[in-house]
């Protein structure tokens, strides 16, 4: 069974009065406005973005806060910041002019990551006039900086607590929205644009020790009875067939799971947009939401935005600037790594070429990536990371997993901040106003292909197709006491309560 996490942090709310997270403002960063039609955001000439064969070694285009990464290993620590892997495996990119002016619009989306352009696409396709405002650049925060991988559910939340929380009916309802169709709606939309986002079906999670598959049954049992068949379960003799590391004891073979570029998606998304005539603005920031009679009001410092039907906060990390009361999400850190082109055939070490997690406390999770480079993410911290504590600890992680690769060094690692609820789910809201505004955060660091699910659910709310959106709101979520100001104290007492926990319980999947 996986442990919940809303009693823990409950209790160290109410303790807590210490710690804040400061988010830092962004970074200086150089807006070209090359072939951008300042009246509409739409970059001339805009082409489909192409995965290059390899990671190109440049200076990174986006902005991004100070309080978050890149390093390259062979990058000027003095100089121009690095771009992450997936920026320099993609080909070059057009920026956005900032907004020209005031503006009306039948809905405005605040943030430019995969909720917002998924939704801002969904609206242009059912002929809504869209505006799409970015503070900085399109995939400069979580979505262009996730580990790419795609898991059934709504964020940590899994098919068991799905089943216990809601009736019969309802549960098969979610879950079939958070799973099959969450990962098919990805692969039509790719189609449909006929984007390259390196798509791959299929993810392993391996068991680290032998009473956990007892509780990968268990999953793969409930799954089966809200509808989904896609799991089976593995031996460790079956399990070598796809990961050849001494490590694990067994595992879940997912079939409708997978990885993906999330930047290259992302971008597919935004052409798909500016294809249909949806307008994007770059490096302008909001600073207010406020809803009055008939419209509600976006105000930026190039001007206002007059919203007719709908404002919607994709921004994550960042909503409690927007949304008023206590928090429902916690902020935390966390880091991935890209190898050099190794000498060793990953095909040899992962035959099936499906992304892995495994069932520790605190989760490895990894996939192959093209030229064979093996991306590598883990750990979540409540402050960030230096780069050298980051590379020290994923090297160790990695060669305690796959000893075959004789310690292989780092050639990218960048950090992200992610924002987590306390059961795991999440938060999605609607305010009841006759222009609402729509959001949705505390995605738990599992959201790549439900957060573009969710946005054609708001795009379907806004136009009264159906009611899925409403669905996702009836999920309760518990208040944080001290909200974000908890987390740099709240994180490392919760990972070390769990630890305890994963040793009183070790049959138990106990991630954090």
């Amino acid at each position: 069974m996986t442990l919940n996490r809303r009693e823990f942090l409950l209790k160290a709310a109410a303790l807590s009065g210490a710690g804040a997270l400061f988010m830092m403002p962004p970074d200086l960063r150089a807006l070209a406005s090359t072939g951008a039609a300042g009246t509409t955001g739409r970059a001339g000439g805009m082409a489909r973005p192409v995965i290059l064969p390899d990671a190109r070694k440049v200076d990174s285009r986006l902005g991004i806060d100070s309080c978050i990464w890149n390093w390259r290993s062979d990058a000027d620590p003095n100089g121009a910041r690095p771009a992450n892997y997936y920026e320099a495996s993609l080909s070059e990119w057009p920026s956005f002019a900032s907004l020209p002016g005031d503006l009306t619009c039948d809905v405005v989306v605040v943030g430019g990551g995969l909720l917002g352009a998924s939704t801002a696409l969904h609206l242009a396709e059912a002929g809504v006039d869209v505006v799409l405002v970015e503070k900085d650049n399109l995939g400069s925060a979580a979505s262009g900086r996730n580990g790419g991988q795609m898991t059934p559910g709504l964020a940590r939340w899994k098919a068991s607590a799905v089943a216990e929380s809601l009736p019969p009916d309802e549960a098969k309802r979610l879950w079939r929205f958070v799973s099959v169709e969450a990962m098919e709606l990805v692969d039509q939309i790719a189609a449909r644009y006929d984007l390259d986002c390196d798509r791959k079906r299929g993810h392993v999670t391996a068991a680290i020790l032998s009473a956990h598959m007892g509780a990968l049954v268990a999953d793969a049992d409930a799954r089966r009875a809200l509808g989904d068949g896609n799991v089976s379960i593995v031996g460790p003799n079956e399990l070598q067939e796809y990961v050849r590391s001494d490590n694990y004891r067994g595992g879940a073979i997912d079939a409708i799971g997978g990885q993906i570029h999330p930047l290259a998606l992302l971008r597919g998304l935004a052409f798909g947009l500016v294809e249909l005539g949806g307008r994007v603005y770059e490096g302008t920031e909001v600073m207010s939401v406020k809803e009055a009679v008939d419209t509600t009001v976006v105000t930026t410092p190039f001007g206002r935005i007059k919203a007719r039907r709908a404002v919607v906060l994709a921004v994550h990390a960042s909503t409690f600037r927007f949304v008023p009361g206590h928090s429902t999400t916690l902020p935390f850190f966390t880091y991935v790594g890209v190898t050099p082109p190794l000498p060793t055939d990953l095909r040899d070490l992962m035959p099936a070429d499906l992304p892995v997690y495994d069932t520790q406390l605190q989760i490895d999770y990894y996939r192959a990536v093209r030229n064979n480079r093996l991306l590598f993410g883990g750990e979540g911290t409540g402050s960030s990371w230096s780069v050298k504590e980051v590379n020290r600890y994923l090297r160790k992680r990695i060669n305690a997993v796959f000893p075959q690769l004789a310690n292989p060094e780092l050639e990218y690692a960048w950090g992200g901040v992610c924002d987590m609820t306390l059961h795991g789910a999440a938060d999605c809201r609607r305010s009841g106003g006759k222009v609402p505004v729509y959001m949705v955060h505390g995605w738990s660091g599992h959201g790549v292909a439900q957060t573009v699910r969710i946005g054609k659910a708001i795009s379907d709310d806004v136009t009264g197709r159906n009611d899925d959106f409403g669905m996702l709101t009836h999920i309760d979520h518990a208040e944080l006491p001290l909200g974000r100001h908890l987390a740099p104290v709240a994180i490392p007492l919760m990972k070390s309560a769990l630890g305890v926990m994963s040793v009183l319980k070790p049959g138990s999947l106990i991630s954090f």
